[in-house]
Protein backbone atom coordinates (compact mmCIF):
# COMPACT_ATOMS: atom_id res chain seq x y z
CA UNK A 1 0.00 0.00 0.00
CA UNK A 2 1.36 3.10 -1.03
CA UNK A 3 2.06 5.54 2.09
CA UNK A 4 2.78 8.90 0.11
CA UNK A 5 2.26 10.93 -3.28
CA UNK A 6 5.37 10.25 -4.52
CA UNK A 7 4.37 5.84 -4.30
CA UNK A 8 1.32 6.56 -5.80
CA UNK A 9 2.72 8.88 -8.78
CA UNK A 10 5.35 5.98 -9.23
CA UNK A 11 2.94 2.86 -9.31
CA UNK A 12 0.55 4.85 -12.11
CA UNK A 13 3.66 5.72 -13.93
CA UNK A 14 3.02 4.27 -17.73
CA UNK A 15 5.87 2.25 -19.32
CA UNK A 16 8.74 4.47 -21.34
CA UNK A 17 8.65 3.01 -24.92
CA UNK A 18 11.82 3.06 -26.93
CA UNK A 19 11.27 4.57 -30.60
CA UNK A 20 13.72 4.11 -33.14
CA UNK A 21 15.85 7.53 -33.93
CA UNK A 22 15.69 9.73 -36.78
CA UNK A 23 19.10 9.29 -37.79
CA UNK A 24 18.80 5.53 -37.69
CA UNK A 25 15.60 5.38 -39.71
CA UNK A 26 17.23 7.76 -42.58
CA UNK A 27 20.39 6.43 -42.54
CA UNK A 28 21.72 5.38 -45.88
CA UNK A 29 24.38 3.14 -47.45
CA UNK A 30 25.98 3.77 -50.62
CA UNK A 31 24.38 4.27 -53.63
CA UNK A 32 22.79 0.99 -55.68
CA UNK A 33 24.90 0.76 -59.42
CA UNK A 34 21.16 -0.30 -60.55
CA UNK A 35 19.35 3.36 -59.31
CA UNK A 36 23.03 5.14 -60.59
CA UNK A 37 22.59 3.49 -63.76
CA UNK A 38 19.12 3.83 -64.19
CA UNK A 39 19.09 7.67 -63.39
CA UNK A 40 21.79 8.57 -65.65
CA UNK A 41 20.44 6.88 -68.73
CA UNK A 42 17.48 8.93 -67.77
CA UNK A 43 19.44 12.37 -67.69
CA UNK A 44 21.56 11.70 -70.71
CA UNK A 45 18.32 10.52 -72.53
CA UNK A 46 17.28 13.87 -71.68
CA UNK A 47 20.06 15.69 -72.34
CA UNK A 48 19.77 13.80 -75.80
CA UNK A 49 16.44 14.46 -76.86
CA UNK A 50 16.98 18.50 -75.96
CA UNK A 51 20.05 18.55 -78.56
CA UNK A 52 17.52 16.49 -81.20
CA UNK A 53 14.95 19.03 -80.62
CA UNK A 54 17.19 22.13 -80.72
CA UNK A 55 18.13 20.66 -84.53
CA UNK A 56 15.03 19.16 -85.40
CA UNK A 57 13.62 22.76 -84.40
CA UNK A 58 16.19 24.74 -86.73
CA UNK A 59 15.55 22.29 -90.03
CA UNK A 60 11.74 23.08 -88.70
CA UNK A 61 11.52 26.66 -88.57
CA UNK A 62 13.58 27.10 -91.85
CA UNK A 63 11.78 24.64 -94.05
CA UNK A 64 9.30 25.89 -97.13
CA UNK A 65 6.34 23.80 -95.93
CA UNK A 66 5.86 23.93 -92.25
CA UNK A 67 2.86 23.19 -89.96
CA UNK A 68 1.44 26.12 -88.55
CA UNK A 69 1.69 27.74 -85.37
CA UNK A 70 -0.28 25.79 -82.84
CA UNK A 71 1.18 22.46 -84.14
CA UNK A 72 4.65 23.52 -83.48
CA UNK A 73 3.46 24.80 -80.43
CA UNK A 74 2.00 21.91 -78.99
CA UNK A 75 4.84 19.76 -80.29
CA UNK A 76 7.50 21.96 -78.45
CA UNK A 77 5.77 21.77 -75.52
CA UNK A 78 4.97 17.71 -75.62
CA UNK A 79 8.84 17.69 -75.94
CA UNK A 80 9.84 20.02 -73.37
CA UNK A 81 7.43 18.20 -71.04
CA UNK A 82 9.10 14.87 -72.16
CA UNK A 83 13.05 16.27 -71.47
CA UNK A 84 12.06 17.66 -68.24
CA UNK A 85 9.79 14.00 -66.59
CA UNK A 86 12.98 12.38 -67.91
CA UNK A 87 15.64 14.37 -66.18
CA UNK A 88 13.43 14.38 -63.45
CA UNK A 89 12.52 10.53 -63.27
CA UNK A 90 16.39 9.72 -63.09
CA UNK A 91 17.31 12.71 -60.21
CA UNK A 92 14.29 11.35 -58.41
CA UNK A 93 15.55 8.23 -58.43
CA UNK A 94 19.04 8.95 -57.52
CA UNK A 95 18.13 10.90 -54.26
CA UNK A 96 15.86 8.17 -53.45
CA UNK A 97 12.40 9.93 -53.27
CA UNK A 98 10.99 7.41 -55.97
CA UNK A 99 10.44 5.54 -58.90
CA UNK A 100 7.08 6.24 -59.83
CA UNK A 101 7.62 8.66 -62.37
CA UNK A 102 10.90 6.71 -63.88
CA UNK A 103 8.51 3.62 -64.62
CA UNK A 104 5.36 6.10 -65.91
CA UNK A 105 8.06 7.84 -68.63
CA UNK A 106 9.59 4.50 -69.60
CA UNK A 107 6.26 2.83 -70.23
CA UNK A 108 4.79 5.65 -72.20
CA UNK A 109 8.02 6.07 -73.85
CA UNK A 110 7.33 1.69 -74.97
CA UNK A 111 3.43 2.96 -76.08
CA UNK A 112 5.06 5.65 -78.06
CA UNK A 113 7.06 3.39 -79.58
CA UNK A 114 4.12 0.98 -80.52
CA UNK A 115 2.29 3.83 -82.34
CA UNK A 116 5.27 4.64 -83.81
CA UNK A 117 5.35 1.22 -85.48
CA UNK A 118 1.86 0.65 -86.05
CA UNK A 119 1.94 4.31 -87.82
CA UNK A 120 4.85 3.02 -89.96
CA UNK A 121 2.99 0.02 -91.07
CA UNK A 122 -0.07 2.13 -92.41
CA UNK A 123 1.49 5.19 -93.74
CA UNK A 124 5.21 5.64 -95.11
CA UNK A 125 7.17 7.80 -92.96
CA UNK A 126 11.18 9.45 -93.32
CA UNK A 127 13.50 7.67 -90.76
CA UNK A 128 16.33 9.80 -89.30
CA UNK A 129 18.68 7.10 -90.11
CA UNK A 130 19.61 4.59 -92.82
CA UNK A 131 18.36 1.54 -90.43
CA UNK A 132 15.59 -0.58 -91.26
CA UNK A 133 11.97 -0.03 -89.37
CA UNK A 134 12.16 -3.09 -87.20
CA UNK A 135 15.59 -2.47 -86.10
CA UNK A 136 14.96 1.38 -85.65
CA UNK A 137 12.14 0.43 -82.75
CA UNK A 138 14.22 -2.12 -81.47
CA UNK A 139 16.91 0.58 -80.46
CA UNK A 140 14.70 2.92 -79.84
CA UNK A 141 12.35 0.57 -77.41
CA UNK A 142 15.45 -0.56 -75.18
CA UNK A 143 15.97 2.90 -73.32
CA UNK A 144 12.74 2.37 -72.02
CA UNK A 145 13.67 -1.63 -71.23
CA UNK A 146 17.06 -0.64 -69.59
CA UNK A 147 15.28 1.90 -67.08
CA UNK A 148 12.39 -0.84 -66.35
CA UNK A 149 15.02 -3.26 -65.80
CA UNK A 150 17.50 -1.33 -63.75
CA UNK A 151 14.78 0.52 -61.25
CA UNK A 152 12.80 -2.76 -60.77
CA UNK A 153 16.26 -4.39 -59.45
CA UNK A 154 16.25 -4.95 -55.49
CA UNK A 155 19.15 -2.92 -54.84
CA UNK A 156 17.43 0.11 -56.40
CA UNK A 157 13.83 -1.11 -54.74
CA UNK A 158 16.10 -1.39 -51.30
CA UNK A 159 17.16 2.45 -51.65
CA UNK A 160 13.79 3.94 -52.57
CA UNK A 161 12.43 1.94 -49.40
CA UNK A 162 14.96 3.73 -47.43
CA UNK A 163 13.54 7.13 -48.29
CA UNK A 164 15.16 10.22 -49.56
CA UNK A 165 18.08 11.29 -48.15
CA UNK A 166 18.46 14.22 -45.14
CA UNK A 167 20.75 17.21 -46.18
CA UNK A 168 21.92 18.90 -43.45
CA UNK A 169 21.12 22.28 -43.43
CA UNK A 170 24.47 24.55 -43.68
CA UNK A 171 24.76 28.20 -42.98
CA UNK A 172 24.86 31.12 -45.74
CA UNK A 173 28.10 32.09 -46.23
CA UNK A 174 27.17 35.81 -47.58
CA UNK A 175 25.64 35.86 -44.13
CA UNK A 176 28.93 34.40 -42.26
CA UNK A 177 30.95 36.47 -43.93
CA UNK A 178 29.19 39.65 -44.62
CA UNK A 179 31.98 42.20 -44.88
CA UNK A 180 33.88 40.05 -47.06
CA UNK A 181 30.69 39.87 -49.32
CA UNK A 182 29.68 43.66 -48.96
CA UNK A 183 33.56 44.30 -50.09
CA UNK A 184 33.49 41.67 -53.17
CA UNK A 185 30.20 43.42 -54.54
CA UNK A 186 32.03 47.15 -54.33
CA UNK A 187 34.76 46.13 -55.94
CA UNK A 188 33.22 44.26 -58.63
CA UNK A 189 31.16 47.73 -59.18
CA UNK A 190 34.11 49.63 -58.89
CA UNK A 191 35.78 48.08 -61.95
CA UNK A 192 32.47 47.55 -63.90
CA UNK A 193 32.15 51.30 -63.44
CA UNK A 194 36.21 52.09 -64.42
CA UNK A 195 35.72 49.93 -67.24
CA UNK A 196 32.79 51.89 -68.99
CA UNK A 197 34.44 55.31 -68.11
CA UNK A 198 37.74 54.22 -69.25
CA UNK A 199 36.83 52.80 -72.58
CA UNK A 200 36.80 54.65 -75.42
CA UNK A 201 33.85 55.29 -77.77
CA UNK A 202 34.07 55.87 -81.45
CA UNK A 203 33.01 58.69 -82.89
CA UNK A 204 29.51 58.23 -84.71
CA UNK A 205 28.83 59.15 -87.83
CA UNK A 206 27.11 63.05 -88.21
CA UNK A 207 23.90 63.97 -89.48
CA UNK A 208 23.55 63.08 -92.49
CA UNK A 209 26.38 60.62 -93.12
CA UNK A 210 26.48 57.22 -93.93
CA UNK A 211 29.15 55.27 -91.49
CA UNK A 212 30.90 53.62 -93.89
CA UNK A 213 30.99 49.28 -93.34
CA UNK A 214 33.79 48.73 -96.00
CA UNK A 215 36.90 47.45 -95.21
CA UNK A 216 39.90 48.19 -97.67
CA UNK A 217 42.50 45.85 -97.71
CA UNK A 218 46.46 46.75 -99.13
Amino acid sequence: MAISVLDIRDTSAWPRLALPSRRAATSHGRLPLSALAAGVVAIVQAVGLLAVALQGLDGLLTASTRPGGPVVAMALLALAGWIVLSAGSGATLIDGSGRRMLIGVSVAELVLVGLVGVLATTTPLALPVALPLPGLLLLAAAVPVGKLLLAGAPSASAWVAAGPRVVESRPDPATAHRALATLTLGVIGLALGSLALLTPVEASAGTGETASTVVYQP
